[in-house]
């Protein structure tokens, strides 16, 4: 496991509050954001009191667990949502054990800063916090292992049916948050080239450029929908 990141004060990456009913999990996660240069305004063991600590705090990130107590089911992703619905400009990680295919379609259908990570595949911490800095940044992530449940028989009216078989690689891996520079890697191409299929691919699945989308993650969301 990478080295943690050092974040002297004057250097803080955001304000945080972190979800999760799992007390060692929250703690330690709490932590390793402290170390690593946010400043965690509050803690949650569920949703409820999340809301409230949001409410109160008003935090640019939230990491949340969908099932918290008391049902354990999706305490966790309503909070979310509620969230979504009273401060949009939030940046939301949903930090998940389970894969949940429609919740996730859901959340990143709101169009908002949003990431999707399983906690069983965050295993470079370094990583990890680069991919909460993204989110803040109005990115859109999505675990590799959730992009490949989404995979299935496509519809007859297929959206992707007119990129190229490279283009709808290099849409695959945007949807697991990617940057060109990391899809440029994992292809073995130029930086150059990634920006040419990408600029392809938001031409062809005619995603216009508009003062309040971001037209990567509506093309992400495109690629979702199609599965």
């Amino acid at each position: 496991m990478s080295a943690e990141p050092e974040g002297p004060p004057s250097e803080r990456r955001g304000r945080v509050v972190v979800a999760d009913d799992d007390v060692v999990l929250r703690e330690g996660l709490a932590s390793l954001l402290e170390r690593s240069g946010f400043d965690v305004v509050g803690q949650s063991g569920d949703g409820s009191e999340l809301v409230a600590l949001v409410r109160e705090h008003r935090p640019d990130l939230v990491v949340v667990d969908i099932r918290m107590p008391p049902s354990h089911t999706t305490e966790g992703l309503d909070a979310a949502r509620a969230i979504r619905a009273e401060a949009p400009e939030t940046a939301i990680l949903v930090f998940s054990a389970h894969v949940e295919v429609e919740h996730a379609r859901d959340l990143l259908a709101s169009g908002s800063p949003v990431g999707y990570l399983l906690k069983s595949r965050v295993t470079d911490i370094v990583e990890f916090i680069d991919t909460l800095e993204r989110i803040l940044k109005g990115g859109s992530v999505v675990d590799p292992a959730l992009v490949r449940e989404l995979v299935s028989p496509r519809a007859i009216d297929d959206p992707l049916e007119v990129l190229t078989g490279r283009e709808r690689e290099v849409l695959s891996l945007m949807a697991e948050g990617r940057s060109n520079v990391g899809i440029a890697r994992q292809l073995w191409v130029t930086e150059a080239t990634v920006e040419k299929h990408v600029h392809s691919i938001l031409g062809k699945l005619r995603l216009q450029e508009t003062s309040d989308d971001n037209r990567r993650v509506r093309a992400v969301i495109t690629y979702l929908d199609a599965r």
